[in-house]
C-alpha cells in the first residue's frame, strides 16, 4: 500500500531535506508537487486542500526558521500532517459495557465484509481473550450465511445459526440472547450488503441497528475504490452513527488515497487494515506508524508485533540451539525460514516496514515482489530427498535434473537456490560464533543487489 505516494513523496522530500535555509518559492515548488502525488494516489480534493494549507502555514511560520536543518522539519510537518489526515492514534474497539458487547458490520456487497467479520472475531479471541460468537443477519444471499459458518469453524469461534426465513432483527436479537445465556463476550452481526447504497439497504440497516443497539458499528470498504471509498462511508456515516472503519485489500492498493481520505470525510477513524485474504491479516490502524511507513521511514514497530505474533518461537528454538552445537544448517531448515517469512506476509511485507526501503533502486525491489519466488524455492526443495537436504554437496548433474523436473523448473533456478542456501548456510556459520552484528553483515549477501541492511 501507498507505494505510489510513497515514491512520488520520497523524490519531492530529498530535494528540499538538504537545504539549508527554505523560503517562500522552494516551499511552494515542494508543496506542489506533494499536492500532485496526493492527487495521483486518489486522495479527496477537500482534504489535499486542508492538508497543504496546513503544512504551509507551519513550514513557513517561526517551526522552520528557527530550526539548524528546516528541510528535515518540513519533513517533520508532513509527516505530522499526516498523521492529523489520518486520526494521529490508534482507536481501538470499545467494548466496555456489559456482555455481550454487539459489534455491528455494514458495507457494500464485495468490499470484503464476511470475511472481516470473521478476521475481526480472531483478533478478539486471540489478542484479547474474548469468547466470540458471529451470526448473519444477511436473509439475501444463502452462501453469505453459509461462508460466515464455514469462517467461524476455522478461526474458532461460536457460530449463530440462521436462515432465509427469518428477519434480520429477530435473527440478531435471537443470536443476542443466546449469548447472554452462554456468557459470551462479545456477538458480531454480518448485515446483507448491496451492490450499491439505496434507500431500502439504509432503512432495513437503520432498524437493525435501533433494534440490537450495538456498541461499535463498523463500516467495511474497499481501499481499491479510492476516494470513492470516503464517499461511501459518508453516505452510510451520514444514515447511521458509525463508530469506524474497517479498510480491506490495502494490500493490493498502490495509491493510499481511501485511507488519506476517510477520516476528513466522515469524521469517523479507520481502526482497522485488511492486509491480505487469510484470516489473521487484519492489522490496528496506526497512523503515525503508516505516516512513517508512506515517507520510507518504515514502520519497526508493527514489524516486531508481526515477528512476535507470527514466528513459531519453538523452531527458532530448536533451530538456535542446532547452530550453536555446530551441527549445522541444511535445506530442510532454509525450507522452515521461507515458511516463516511467508507467515509475516513474505520479504516485501517484511522490507516495507523496514527504515530506508523507499531510498532502494526499483531493479532492487522488482526481484523480491511477492510470493512467488518463495513458492518456487519450497517446492525446488521438497523435489529433493531427505538425504540431499541434509548434504547439499550430493546434488550434481543428474540430480539437479531431476529436481528441476519434479518443480516444474529449471536447473539455472535449482542453481540459484543452492547459492543462496549457500550464502544463508555461511551466515548461520558466523552466528555460531556469536554476535548479532556478525549475522547482520552476513544477511547483506542474501539481499538483491542495490540492497543494504539498515543500519
Amino acid at each position: 500500500m501507498f507505494n505510489n505516494l510513497s515514491e512520488r513523496l520520497n523524490q519531492t522530500l530529498k530535494n528540499i531535506s538538504g537545504r539549508g535555509r527554505l523560503t517562500e518559492d522552494n516551499i511552494k515548488e515542494t508543496l506542489r508537487e506533494v499536492r500532485m502525488a496526493l492527487l495521483e494516489a486518489d486522495v479527496a480534493l477537500p482534504v489535499v486542500r486542508e492538508f497543504i494549507k496546513n503544512v504551509r502555514e507551519r513550514a513557513v511560520g517561526a517551526e522552520v526558521n528557527k530550526s539548524l536543518s528546516p528541510g528535515q522539519v518540513f519533513i517533520k510537518i508532513v509527516q505530522s500532517e499526516l498523521e492529523a489526515a489520518m486520526g494521529e492514534a490508534n482507536e481501538a474497539l470499545d467494548l466496555s459495557c456489559q456482555p455481550p458487547a454487539v459489534v455491528m458490520m455494514a458495507g457494500l456487497q464485495g468490499a470484503g465484509k464476511t470475511t472481516s467479520v470473521a478476521k475481526l472475531a480472531k483478533h478478539l479471541k486471540e489478542k484479547h481473550k474474548k469468547k466470540v460468537m458471529v451470526v448473519s443477519a444477511d436473509v439475501y444471499r444463502p452462501a453469505a450465511i453459509k461462508q460466515l459458518e464455514t469462517l467461524a469453524n476455522e478461526v474458532g469461534v461460536e457460530f449463530h445459526p440462521s436462515d432465509i426465513s427469518q428477519k434480520p432483527i429477530a435473527i440478531a436479537n435471537g443470536a443476542i440472547a443466546a449469548a447472554k445465556k452462554q456468557f459470551f463476550d462479545v456477538v458480531i452481526v454480518d448485515t446483507a450488503g448491496r451492490l450499491h447504497v439505496d434507500g431500502e439497504m439504509m432503512d432495513e440497516i437503520i432498524d437493525l441497528h435501533g433494534a440490537i443497539n450495538p456498541v461499535e458499528t463498523l463500516f467495511t470498504v474497499d481501499s481499491m475504490t479510492g476516494q470513492d471509498a470516503a464517499n461511501t462511508a459518508k453516505a452510510f456515516n451520514d444514515a447511521l452513527p458509525l463508530t469506524g472503519v474497517i479498510l480491506t485489500k490495502v494490500d493490493g492498493d498502490a495509491r493510499g488515497g481511501a485511507a488519506l481520505s476517510i477520516r476528513h470525510i466522515t469524521g469517523k477513524p479507520i481502526k482497522f487494515l485488511g492486509v491480505g485474504e487469510k484470516t489473521d491479516a487484519l492489522e490496528p490502524f496506526h497512523p503515525d506508524r503508516i505516516a512513517s511507513r508512506i515517507l520510507g521511514m518504515g514502520d519497526v514497530l508493527s514489524l516486531i508485533e508481526e515477528v512476535e505474533a507470527k514466528v513459531d518461537k519453538d523452531q527458532a528454538q530448536k533451530l538456535a540451539k542446532k547452530i550453536q552445537k555446530g551441527q549445522g544448517f541444511d535445506l530442510t531448515d532454509f525450507r522452515d525460514q521461507l515458511q516463516q517469512m511467508k507467515n509475516m506476509g513474505g520479504m516485501m511485507g517484511m522490507l516495507e516496514k523496514m527504515p530506508g526501503m523507499g531510498n532502494l533502486p526499483p531493479e532492487a525491489l522488482a526481484q523480491v515482489q511477492g510470493d512467488k519466488m518463495t513458492k518456487q524455492m519450497e517446492a525446488i526443495i521438497n523435489s529433493m530427498t531427505p538425504k540431499e537436504r541434509a548434504r547439499p554437496e550430493l546434488i550434481k548433474g543428474s540430480r539437479k535434473k531431476r529436481i528441476a523436473a519434479g518443480s516444474g523448473t529449471t536447473i539455472q533456478e535449482v542453481n540459484k537456490l543452492l547459492k543462496q542456501f549457500t550464502q544463508m548456510q555461511k551466515m548461520m556459520k558466523k552466528m555460531k560464533g556469536g554476535g548479532l552484528k556478525k549475522m547482520m553483515r552476513g544477511m547483506g549477501g542474501m539481499m538483491p543487489p542495490g540492497m543494504k541492511m539498515p543500519r
